[in-house]
């Protein structure tokens, strides 16, 4: 073979005894076959070769068995972002017609895709206060066809009885799906408690080094199969690089888990006890108004804390550019500690009446705490209040 063959084809197909202890890599975009009938095997179901990326992939396929067992599911999906994986979903068991019951205490990136792109295609959003969620069986309607909501509720960090939303959909033959970023799976398991999808921005939690951006779906394969399908589709699906990051970031898991909820819970006390903040929002705290039902359905209470300064702009906005040690940036879920301004963020754009609805005042700040010695954490917070 001349040099220019034999730099495309050498060691291409020669894989030799290499046993990985992880699973590599699967950079490529389509893959080979040996015969015709390989391929009709394949379309057939009869194979378990690959054939393209956008389909499947063995990097991906890895980390979504280590989501489903994570999640207590049958079946799992990657996806690009986050919003990939909610726009894919919704779009996969929806129509023309249908109603989207949601809670109006919704991540803005959610709201946003229903209302103002998901509508032009005929799907009826109704976003419903949290007090009508307390009670589903009233929200649910002869059109309803998915009740998405999340809990613990970004920012706000409102809880949702989990079971209660779950067993009122069943019981009507309505699709519950639940948001279960802010507490991971190690958490909070909602297909343990009736859930049928559990959706997740993998961005967050799950990779847990802020640098993937990706989502995921856990459920029953008779429910998770048509969202596969859509997938392949629009295209949402992750590429392989970043679900290797994202299969390493949930090694560590349980332990980042268990060190932001400590970490939390003690910014979350000191905060409470600051005469200077006018409200704190930690389902741990026994003064949060959910308390009760985060104590019933959760084991342990999250890294996120959410706090107001007197709905005032203008004191959230100097505690926030005096911060040295919190970076100021939107995400989560990452091992540094990170604040946002939700009326700059996942709020944007709302209106005061949907602020209203969401429980976000423009005084609020949402903090997203970090697995640095919690004591940097709280002093950070103390000089930054002075002003």
């Amino acid at each position: 073979m001349k040099f220019s063959t034999e730099l495309i084809h050498a060691g291409e197909t020669d894989r030799g005894v290499a046993m990985p202890l992880t699973t590599p890599i699967y950079e490529t975009t389509t893959f080979v076959f040996d015969t015709a009938q390989e391929v009709v095997d394949y379309n057939q179901g009869r194979s378990s070769k690959y054939l393209y990326s956008r389909y499947d992939n063995p990097t991906i396929v890895s980390v979504e068995r280590k989501v489903a067992s994570l999640d207590r599911g049958e079946s799992a999906l990657l996806f690009s972002s986050g919003q990939g994986a909610t726009t894919t979903i919704l779009m996969a068991h929806l129509k023309a017609g249908d109603e989207v019951v949601c809670s109006a205490a919704i991540y803005g990136g959610t709201l946003h895709l229903l209302e103002d792109l998901l509508a032009k295609f005929g799907v009826v959003p109704r976003f419903v206060t949290l007090d009508d969620l307390a009670n589903p069986d009233r929200v649910i309607g002869p059109r309803t066809r998915i009740v998405w909501f999340e809990s613990p509720i970004n920012p706000t960090l409102r809880c949702v009885d989990v079971k209660r939303v779950a067993d009122a959909c069943r019981a009507r033959g309505v699709m519950s799906v639940i948001d279960n970023t802010f507490a991971s799976p190690i958490n909070q398991q909602p297909l343990a408690m009736g859930v049928d999808l559990a959706m997740q921005s993998a961005t967050k939690y799950l990779n847990g080094h802020s640098d993937v951006t990706g989502g995921v779906v856990t459920g029953s394969k008779a429910l998770v199969d048509p969202i596969a399908k859509a997938r392949r589709q629009l295209g949402t699906v992750m590429d392989p690089h970043p679900a290797y990051a994202l299969g390493r970031g949930l090694k560590t898991l349980p332990l980042r888990v268990a060190r932001h909820n400590a970490n939390a819970d003690a910014v979350a006390q000191f905060l409470a006890r600051d005469k200077r903040v006018t409200c704190v929002f930690y389902p741990g705290l026994a003064t949060h108004p959910d308390h009760a039902i985060a104590k019933r359905q959760m084991t342990g209470f999250g890294g996120m804390v959410c706090f107001d300064l007197d709905g005032s702009y203008d004191r959230a906005a100097r505690v926030y550019d005096r911060l040295k040690i919190i970076r100021r940036a939107a995400s989560l879920g990452g091992v540094e500690s990170l604040i946002s301004m939700p009326v700059l963020t996942s709020q944007w754009g709302h209106t005061d009446a949907q602020l209203r609805e969401a429980g976000v005042t423009r005084g609020m700040l949402r903090l997203s705490v970090g697995l640095e010695d919690p004591e940097d954490v709280i002093a950070d917070l103390d000089q930054a209040l002075e002003s």
